[in-house]
C-alpha cells in the first residue's frame, strides 16, 4: 500500500494499491492539471531526488523547501515560540534530517495550515513528529485527502494557540488563514499568508487572487474582509509562500496600502 503523491499539486493522499484516478486539487479552477497529465510519485522517490533545504530567515523562524523545487515549491516555516514550535504549512517531503533536527529544537506542539494547497503531506509530518495535531479551518476540510487523528478542523474566525492567532480571512478558498506570532521581530510582530495574501516580487506590497495560476481576481467585498480580519493585528513582518517573498518593514501599513491599490485597480 503506497501513499501517493500528486507530482503537480503535491497532495499526499490515503494509502492505497492504485494510484488515485485524479486529483481533486489540481481539477479545481484554482490550480490546474498539466498538459502532460496527471502522475504520481510517493515519498521515497521524491527522497531519493530531493532534499528539504532549511534557511534561518529570522531569529525564531525557519524555512523549509524541497531542493529542486517539487509541485508548486511552497516554503513551510518551522516557528519557535514561547508555547512550542510550530510548523506553518507543509511540504510534500518528510526526511529523517528535518524530523531529527525539529526534535533536537524541542519538537512541535502544531501543525498550522493555511490553505488546501499546502496540505501537501501534512499526515506524513505528524506522524513523523509524534502525533501532533494539524489545524485547518472545517471550511476547507473537504480538500484533505489524507485522514487521520491528528486532524483538528476548527470553525469560526479566529483559532488562538498560546500566544499565536490563526485568523480566517477567506478569498483564496473559503477557510484561506494567515497566522500571527507578536513575539517575533523583537515583539514588532510577523504575519504568515501562504497564498491567502500573496507578496510581490517588488516584495513593498501583497496581492489577492481567488486563482493564482488561472489568473482569477477576487472582487471588492471579499479583499476589504481581508483587510478587516488582519487589521486588529499589528506586524512588522510578511512572510509569503515562496523564497524571497518576505517583507521585512511596516508590513501592517503595507496590507492596507495594498488593498486600496487592488480595489482602485478592480473598481477602474
Amino acid at each position: 500500500m503506497t501513499c501517493f503523491i500528486c507530482i503537480a499539486c503535491g497532495t499526499q493522499f490515503s494509502e492505497s494499491s492504485e494510484r488515485p484516478r485524479a486529483c481533486p486539487v489540481c481539477e479545481d479552477d484554482r490550480q490546474f492539471v498539466p498538459q502532460s497529465g496527471q502522475d504520481w510519485t510517493d515519498m521515497a522517490a521524491i527522497n531519493r531526488t530531493h532534499s528539504v533545504i532549511w534557511i534561518e530567515e529570522a531569529k525564531g523562524v525557519h524555512s523549509l523547501q524541497i531542493s529542486p523545487d517539487f509541485a508548486i515549491g511552497q516554503r513551510a516555516f518551522l516557528i519557535e515560540g514561547p508555547d512550542g514550535n510550530m510548523l506553518w504549512d507543509c511540504v510534500s517531503l518528510v526526511d529523517e534530517t528535518s524530523a531529527a533536527r525539529i526534535a533536537a529544537m524541542g519538537g512541535l506542539a502544531a501543525i498550522v495550515i493555511s490553505h488546501p494547497h499546502f496540505y501537501s503531506s501534512m499526515v506524513e509530518w505528524s506522524n513523523a513528529c509524534g502525533g501532533v495535531p494539524i489545524h485547518l479551518h472545517a471550511d476547507d476540510r473537504e480538500w484533505a485527502q489524507r485522514f487521520g487523528p491528528a486532524l483538528h478542523p476548527w470553525k469560526g474566525e479566529t483559532l488562538q494557540l498560546g500566544q499565536a492567532t490563526v485568523i480566517r480571512c477567506a478569498g483564496h478558498f473559503a477557510g484561506s488563514s494567515v497566522l500571527h506570532c507578536p513575539w517575533l521581530e523583537d515583539g514588532r510582530g510577523a504575519l504568515f499568508v501562504g497564498d491567502t495574501m500573496q507578496v510581490t516580487l517588488d516584495r513593498q506590497h501583497v496581492s489577492f487572487m481567488r486563482s493564482y495560476p488561472n489568473l482569477i481576481p477576487l472582487n471588492t467585498k471579499t479583499v476589504r474582509g481581508i483587510s478587516e480580519a488582519v487589521r486588529p493585528y499589528r506586524f512588522e513582518a510578511i512572510y509569503g509562500a515562496f523564497a524571497g517573498r518576505t517583507i521585512k518593514e511596516a508590513g501592517s501599513r503595507v496590507v492596507e496600502r495594498s488593498v486600496e491599490r487592488y480595489i482602485k485597480a478592480i473598481d477602474g
